[in-house]
């Protein structure tokens, strides 16, 4: 009894693609999300807002002044703490954020940051959260593997590995190879 081996390859290689078709998404979402972290925060998107009050001094300055500071500048944030970390400035520290105040000009800076959707789940995967996880990554990485060892032999004849799959590996093979060589 003759083996149909690319019987098998072709189950295989499709099983595998079905069965790590979310994993594929999730790192190549946070795959695009970390090349571009120079231009954007993949994980969090941070606004800040500007605005004027009247100077005061280092003196008065306390919890309740900052708490109410900061409604009157409609920062209806959660006040956790305050410190000066310089000649005339206060920061204070509120959920998910802080706000700056030159407490000598009245100039104050409120920075809020929040999960950006999506983006901020798969990095936090992509990023190994625990020993379950890599287990779990390894065993898709070695999928991977696989599957571009197998997806060699999934077509016959001319559109195979025979001539046109050959030509297109060759062709996804030598573009790192020269990127290594000329630019790194």
């Amino acid at each position: 009894m003759k083996i149909k081996w690319r019987k098998w390859n072709n189950a295989i290689h499709r099983d595998l693609g079905y069965f790590f078709f979310g994993m594929t998404i999730i790192y190549a979402l946070s795959g695009i999300a970390v090349n571009h972290r120079e231009i954007w925060n993949p994980n969090y998107i941070i606004t800040t807002h500007d605005f004027t009050t009247s100077p005061i001094a280092k003196e008065d300055i306390n919890k309740e002044y900052l708490i109410k500071l900061m409604e009157e500048s409609k920062v209806a944030k959660q006040y956790k703490n305050h410190y000066f970390p310089g000649a005339n400035i206060v920061k204070v520290f509120i959920k998910d954020g802080n706000l700056i105040l030159n407490y000598s000009t009245g100039e104050a800076s409120v920075e809020l940051n929040r999960r950006r959707p999506v983006f901020n789940e798969v990095n936090y995967l992509h990023y190994d959260p625990g020993k379950w996880w890599t287990w779990f990554s390894d065993i898709f990485a070695a999928s991977l593997i696989f599957m571009a060892v197998t997806g060699l032999f999934v077509l016959r004849g001319k559109n195979g590995i025979k001539w046109r799959g050959a030509v297109l590996a060759f062709c996804g093979l030598i573009i790192p190879i020269i990127f290594l060589l000329f630019f790194r």
